[in-house]
């Protein structure tokens, strides 16, 4: 990814001396290559609405407590919202000498306002404001995550509900196993994304917390009123230590985190439609509109949206551990480093929406060859665990009943046929006390059919999660 900063000339001249926000204690300008090493205007700019949001927050208090004068706290307001309306239109001017969109919107205030803009810095420090501002950025991002991982689910739903009463084989080690409905398959889908959601509803409550009032580290003097602020932004709660709270980006790596592991559910699910839609496979069939071509050869239908969104899913283990390793050596309380930990955050964040908006309408747009399925499902023994499963139930140990059938499968390997095909007196040969009702272990279909445990392959439980999955989502989802 490119970088976004302006280049970095050592011959840049000194800086023409524009006055700093914080400029007072200071006898010389700042370097102008010390201005564009340190902006971040150019990714912090994202946080507009965020930090005009907190600060008409933030000024309602003041206005409240008798700090500025309800008509200060109006004009503040109404100053805000055009500036906002600027940023969105475009019409908005960023410079790096103004560092921050922290600093862009204040001046931009005070240029308006004069000493009542200058009246809004009151009481807060760029330490807890931008602290405060990456907190409403990260719960407005979880919410649509959430939104996205919710919209993936009822897709894999939809196609279970297709798929219902389709057989498929299981694999474990890339190795034929067990024979399981394909809306089992697809529901576990739902499973793994569930438990994201749930994560980021978890990492969601600790990111739903106020620091704002906390000041640079050790609060404030004036007579604020944190809970104020708390209600007009619809925080959970006002952080108690305000050493903590100026400086805590728990939850960012939280988030981090969850979309980190939502990207390694989503690398596994790519995966595993690469694989089952090559010509090899023959499983899926993909919607050719998310497919790409060659340049070279002419009848390839590649599967590259599943192939990057395993790639992009390195992006968001990577900008994790750029988090943690950016904290890791930090003391208590603000440090500049901080600066750093957005754009990992905003990329994360950016490269799951990504994954998501083209995800579900792929899934939705995939179907089964069940002509295809049908034509191989005989092969690798899928029935062996049935058979096993069968002669327990007769009363066979089972450490025998496993030994049985491994050399009734090694029989029919030798011969090239399924369990199913072999004659009873080859079943006798192998499996003292066989009958013929045993049989109704075999095949696969069959197979599927004995299941009867909870969370199970078993038609009846398949129905049943289905079920419970168009109620947790909703709606049906086909």
């Amino acid at each position: 990814m490119a970088d976004p900063r302006p280049p970095h000339d050592p011959s840049a001249p000194p800086s023409t001396g524009k006055p700093k926000a914080w400029g007072g204690v200071f006898e010389q300008a700042t370097d102008a290559r010390v201005e564009a090493f340190s902006e971040s205007v150019s990714f912090d700019k994202r946080l507009a609405d965020d930090d005009i949001d907190g600060s008409i927050a933030h000024s309602a208090m003041l206005a409240s407590c008798g700090i500025i004068t309800a008509a200060e706290a109006e004009a503040i307001r109404a100053g805000l919202e055009e500036i906002r309306a600027e940023i969105h239109a475009g019409t908005f001017t960023y410079t790096i000498s103004k560092e921050d969109i922290h600093l862009h919107v204040e001046s931009a205030l005070t240029a308006r306002l004069g000493d009542t803009g200058r009246r809004l810095h009151t009481a807060r420090s760029r330490n807890d404001q931008v602290a405060t501002d990456l907190r409403l950025f990260c719960r407005r991002a979880i919410d649509r995550l959430d939104a996205g991982l919710a919209a993936l689910q009822r897709a894999f739903l939809g196609f279970a509900e297709r798929e219902a009463d389709l057989i498929i084989p299981g694999y474990t080690h890339l190795r034929r196993a067990q024979p399981v409905l394909a809306a089992h398959q697809l529901l576990a889908w739902c499973e793994k994304l569930g438990r994201d959601r749930d994560r980021l509803a978890d990492c969601r409550k600790r990111t739903n917390i106020l620091p704002l009032g906390s000041g640079a580290l050790a609060g404030t003097s004036l007579p604020i009123d944190r809970e104020h602020v708390r209600a007009g932004l619809d925080f959970a709660a006002v952080a108690a230590n305000s050493l903590d709270a100026a400086s805590d980006r728990d939850f960012a790596c939280e988030l981090a985190f969850v979309i980190s592991l939502a990207g390694i559910h989503l690398s596994q699910w790519a995966e595993e439609w690469i694989i089952w839609s090559t010509e090899e496979f023959g499983f899926l069939k993909l919607p050719e509109n998310f497919c790409t071509g060659s340049s070279i050869m002419p009848q390839k239908i590649n599967p590259d949206v599943l192939e990057l969104v395993r790639g992009k899913s390195a992006r968001t283990i990577g900008n994790l551990q750029s988090l943690l390793v950016l904290l890791k050596g930090l003391p208590t309380a603000y440090n500049r480093d901080l600066q750093e930990d957005k754009e990992p955050l905003f990329d994360s964040i950016d490269t799951l929406e990504a994954i998501l908006g083209v995800a579900a309408p792929l899934v939705a747009g995939t179907s089964f060859d069940r002509a295809r399925i049908g034509a191989t499902l005989d092969r690798g023994h899928l029935d062996a665990t049935s058979l096993m499963e069968a002669l327990i139930a007769s009363g066979t140990p089972q450490r025998t009943a496993h030994e049985t059938v491994g050399k009734l499968v090694r029989r029919a390997m030798r011969k090239g046929v399924s369990l199913e095909e072999l004659a009873d007196e080859e079943f006798s040969a192998d499996c003292a006390g066989w009958n013929g009702a045993l049989r109704s272990a075999l095949g696969a279909s069959r197979a599927v059919g004995r299941m009867a445990s909870f969370g199970s392959t078993a038609p009846a439980r398949v129905a049943d999660q289905i079920k419970v999955w168009q109620q947790r989502l909703g709606a049906s989802g086909a």
